[in-house]
This record gives structure tokens, sequence and C-alpha cells, in this order.
């Protein structure tokens, strides 16, 4: 078993390489443009976000629709490490993750004792509270937004962040806690009844989360170079959650296509002008049709699998 993970890591790590050697050669060479390099780098920050949520919902079936205001804080906070005390890059995402690690700690204790739509509920106004509190903090911006963010993220920093989230997540979930926060997700009662402190596992998933989501904050407020309260809303969680349920709660490469997909089609469809405001939502319901008929990324590469080992064993 250890060599066959150790294969698949090695599997994993070459091909992300060969990705990024490629994509790396296209947008230096400027045969994708600057637009199209925009739209690579948010996919891979969606990505990480998307994942953080994942940890969360996915495995361990805890409903969030605030998870925005840990990019927030993250956003704010590494922005301020590089504009008052210029610390490195690499400091400044890991402290704005830390402090939006810390505060979910301190919100996660109290409030993941619920349950449910108490939660969502619960993380909701706690997003709001934040968007509020920054608009009036006038030292980091107020309602005007935060300019003058150093340009420091580039196209392969949110490549590795991305592919370093996904290694995470992935060994957390295969390792005896993940197991533990699966469990809690399928029956917290049945848990709890077999020993496995439910409140415990719940709050390590969302700590973690919390702490990937401010350093995705970073890597977008760095890029984006001006960030605003009121781009961090519940409307952007909601974002987060539509990627996650799209792509199959709990299914890491579901989870990176549905991102993909959905971070690119609403600017694939700009040449529509407005009639991409119609189209948009208009498929996004045939995929949620096609994912309540099995038919979603995760399923279908489940599927791919499946038939490639029958067909390997014949």
């Amino acid at each position: 078993m250890f060599k066959n993970s150790l294969k698949k890591f090695g599997i994993f790590i070459a091909a992300s390489i060969v990705i990024f050697v490629i994509l790396s050669f296209v947008i230096n060479q400027n045969i994708i443009d600057q637009y199209g390099t925009r739209i690579i780098i948010l996919i891979c920050i969606n990505v990480i976000l998307a994942l953080s949520v994942n940890l969360i919902l996915g495995f361990t079936g805890q409903f969030t629709i605030g998870h925005s205001a840990f990019m927030a804080i993250g956003a704010y906070a590494s922005a301020m490490l590089t504009i008052k005390l210029n610390l490195p890059f690499i400091i400044a995402l890991l402290g704005g993750g830390i402090i939006a690690g810390l505060i979910g700690f301190i919100i996660g204790v109290p409030t993941l004792k619920l349950k449910g739509d108490y939660l969502a509920i619960t993380t909701l106004g706690f997003c709001q509270i934040v968007v509020v509190i920054i608009q009036n903090i006038p030292q980091i911006g107020g309602a005007q937004g935060l300019t003058g963010i150093p340009p420091k993220t580039t196209f392969a920093w949110t490549f590795f962040a991305m592919i370093i989230t996904i290694l995470v997540i992935y060994n957390i979930v295969h390792s005896s806690q993940g197991r533990a926060m699966i469990s809690v997700r399928e029956d917290e009662i049945a848990a709890e009844a077999m020993g496995i402190n439910t409140t415990k596992y719940k709050i390590m998933a969302f700590v973690i989360g919390s702490f990937i989501a401010g350093v995705a904050g970073g890597l977008y407020s760095h890029y984006m170079m001006y960030i605003e309260p009121t781009t961090f809303n519940f409307l952007k969680s909601v974002d987060f959650i539509t990627y996650v349920v799209l792509g199959g709660i709990g299914s890491i490469p579901g989870c990176i296509v549905s991102t993909a997909v959905l971070t690119y089609l609403p600017e694939g469809l700009r040449g529509f002008g407005d009639l991409r405001m119609v189209i948009y939502p208009i498929l996004l319901i045939v995929i949620m049709i096609l994912n309540a008929k099995g038919m979603s990324p995760s399923k279908l590469l489940k599927r791919k699998t499946r038939g490639g080992d029958k067909n390997a064993t014949a």
C-alpha cells in the first residue's frame, strides 16, 4: 500500500511539473495573452478556496456560508504585512493564513456546536460582520478599499500553492484524522458513540480550511493590487459552495474540474454581452441536472478509472 501511494505521489508530482512547464512556456511566449493568464491564475486561486471549503463541507459535513470572510482576513492581513512592514511575500502569505486560522479557531469553538441551518446562518452572520468591520477601519482603506498592494503574485506562486493545497487536503483525508472527519459527516451520533471527539475534528477541519482560505486571500490581494470589502461578501462564499457541489461533494478531482470550468465560463461568455447573464445560469441548471443524474465530474472520473481497470484486466 505504501508503494502504491508513493507511486501515485510520483505520478502526480511529475504530471504537475509537466503541466507547469507547458503553461509557463505558452505564457512566456505570449501564446496566451495577459487576459488568459489572468483567468489561469484566478482558476488556481479559486481551486485553493474550493478545496478548503470541500474539507469543511465535503469531508466533515459542516455547512458554512461564511468562508469568504477568512479569505478577506487573509487578503487584508497579508497586504498590510507587505505594505506596512515590507515582509517577504511568503512570510506575508503565511501570516495572513495564520491570522485567518486563529480567528477560525475563535469562531469555530462556539459555532461548530451548532448543526445544519443554524451553523449556516451563524457563519453567514460572521461573514457580514467581517465585511462591515473592514468597511469601518480607515487604516486599511475602509469602504473605499485598500490600494498600493505590491504585485507579488505570479502564475508560479498560485500554481504551486494549488499543488501544495491538493497534497495537503489529500493526505488529511486519507489519514486517521481524515477518516474521523468523514465519519462525522456520515453520522455524527454514531461517530460519538464510537468514541470519536466530533467537536475536535470539526474544529480541526474548520481551522485548516480557514488557514488555506487566508493564504488564498493573500495570493488574491497581491495579484489584484486593490481589494474592497464587498468583494468578500457571502455571495463569494456561495460561489465556492457551488464549485464544491457541482464537482461532487467530497471529491478532490471533481472539485478541481468544476472550479476550473465555472471560473472560465463567465469570462468565456463575455462575447455574448448581456446575454451571458442568462446563458450562465442556464448552464448552471443544466450542470446541476446532469449532476443529479450521476454525471458529475467526480462520478465520471470514477467510471473512467473503473473502465480503464477492467480493460487492463481483460
